[in-house]
């Protein structure tokens, strides 16, 4: 299979379900990820817990954590399970609400649906319903649930934002969320992100853990809380599957949270994603600290030197310090030099560095040695094209994995 930009949410959709149908009708053949009553006990499932749940159930399991350890339903309450699959989450919920509690059981999957109906029915579990949507479209009214619990699902959905909207408006205010789901450390390059078929491999759909979390806060929902993370991605038999997790820093976490009593204003969610804490993580997770300091250093070499023209135009003389404003230069130039570095850890190439070294030698000689300007924009397109080398060959150790894993299931 190859990576092509432009698939639509529709095409990621049905390639999740193609992937889910196999889970439900052919549970004991071979999955690059845990699934059915031995996957349970991986991410830990009690076996007194199993033990009263459908085997067919539990045989098609192929959630990524105990979302349970929250221990947000109490009895009577409504739940809803988004991506009940075939409903080993749904039976759990249904016996800790009890018969004045309701449980509805969501997925898009008509095989996983089909599955869970039956087994609902020969169960005799009166208090489960099973109904037919997606987490970006939840069929039911505003405020109508207490609980909201969801494993290994939302890492498979497009549009992320949209379905935590959805999670805060079915419940009902104060309402509780568990969660066990899958996000990365590093994010994943946009070929790879709008491949189909690699979404269904639980990896490339994931989002960055702290955008994650900062999603749900953004929406409304109070007391985020990450219960437990576990490397999940071990577990799985297929060796490109563990690579391309480990690449990008793939694990399972298990969360927990409060709805709000109100989506927070635009104002207030701006603010909040403009917060420099945030956007310095941003950065440094996409692998622009270097790239973000070549910029402050010509901003304060060329942008000084404008303002200053500029200044002079409209007749006002403005003091400034040569050797402040040199000091500033070289102090970016190093810095970029020495996040260049940092890349080695990621791509395994020194070239980058000493290029990136020779650049800010160069304008540190230009400025505090021998001014000269032609010396100086020399060190700086060095410095520039070290950078630039250094971004691509992160990127490059990023894909490599996934391609690999790509070649492997295609075959």
């Amino acid at each position: 299979m190859t990576a092509i930009l432009g698939f639509s949410r529709e095409q990621i959709f049905v390639a999740v379900k193609d992937m889910y149908t196999a889970v439900a009708t052919a549970p004991t053949e071979p999955y690059h990820f845990p699934v059915g009553r031995a996957a349970c006990r991986v991410v830990g499932y009690p076996d007194e817990v199993l033990d009263g749940l459908p085997d067919e159930a539990v045989g098609s399991f192929a959630g990524v954590g105990y979302p349970f350890r929250a221990g947000a339903i109490r009895t009577g309450d409504t739940v809803l399970d988004i991506g009940s699959g075939s409903g080993t989450d749904a039976f759990v919920a249904s016996q800790l609400v009890g018969p004045a509690g309701k449980v509805w059981a969501l997925d898009m999957t008509p095989a996983m649906l089909e599955k869970l109906r039956r087994l609902v029915a020969a169960s005799g579990a009166g208090n489960i319903e099973v109904i037919e949507g997606n987490a970006e479209r939840v069929p039911l009214p505003e405020g109508s649930v207490d609980v909201v619990t969801s494993n290994g699902v939302l890492n498979l959905v497009p549009d992320k934002r949209r379905a935590i909207a959805e999670i805060f408006r079915v419940l009902r205010p104060g309402g509780r969320v568990q969660i066990a789901d899958i996000v990365i450390s590093r994010p994943v390059p946009p070929a790879c992100a709008a491949n189909p078929k690699l979404w269904a491999e639980c990896v490339v759909g994931a989002t960055v853990d702290e955008d994650y979390l900062e999603m749900f806060r953004d929406a409304g929902f109070t007391d985020v809380a990450v219960l437990r993370e576990s490397d999940y991605f071990s577990h799985s038999r297929s060796a490109d599957t563990q690579k391309v997790a480990h690449s990008f820093g793939g694990r399972a976490i298990e969360i927990a949270m409060r709805r709000g009593a109100r989506v927070p204003s635009a104002l207030v969610r701006f603010a909040r994603r403009a917060d420099p804490r945030r956007v310095a993580a941003a950065i440094e997770h996409r692998g622009l600290s270097g790239t973000l300091a070549l910029i402050l250093a010509a901003l304060s070499c060329y942008g000084t030197l404008a303002a200053i023209a500029t200044l002079s135009l409209l007749g006002v003389t403005l003091a400034v310090s040569n050797a402040a404003v040199a000091g500033v230069i070289v102090f970016f130039a190093v810095l970029a030099a020495a996040l260049v570095g940092l890349g080695i850890r990621k791509h395994g190439s020194a070239a980058p560095l000493i290029l990136a070294i020779a650049g800010a030698a160069t304008v540190s000689f230009a400025l505090l040695v021998a001014y000269h300007w032609a010396v100086e924009l020399v060190g700086f397109l060095l410095l520039a094209a070290a950078v630039f080398w250094d971004f691509r060959l992160r990127a490059h150790a990023v894909r490599e994995p996934v391609h690999g894993a790509e070649i492997a299931h295609s075959t």
